[in-house]
């Protein structure tokens, strides 16, 4: 599958969680499926929101429509779409994007 590069080569299912980690901010992400290179959204995953006292709220500024992706988030779903099966444990967010991410590889990787 061919990398994402602008949110219109995002499937409908990496558009929805991009919009929800963009929301979340600051955070994690535990227990996300991964089937033939797509996030299972069904159950949704657990979320975990970080929120520091005193401090202004602070969450991703949403993209625009055909916008190209910032680095993090191209790099995780191209990383997503090379998978056949597993499981990310945990996927950290910060100001709105993926960061790192501990993933359970159970099919292996395509390429």
């Amino acid at each position: 599958m061919t990398p994402p590069v602008s949110t219109q080569d995002l499937l409908a299912s990496e558009a929805t969680f991009l919009t929800t980690m963009q929301q979340l901010g600051f955070g994690r992400f535990e227990y996300l499926q991964i089937r033939g290179g797509e996030l299972v959204l069904t159950p949704w995953p657990v979320t975990v929101r970080d929120i520091k006292f005193a401090a202004a709220q602070n969450t991703g500024k949403p993209c625009e429509p055909n916008t190209e992706l910032r680095p993090q988030v191209a790099e995780f779903f191209a990383y997503v779409r090379d998978v056949d099966a597993g499981e990310i444990r945990e996927l950290e967010v910060r100001h709105g994007l993926p960061f790192s991410m501990e993933i359970e590889l159970q099919g292996g990787r395509r390429g």
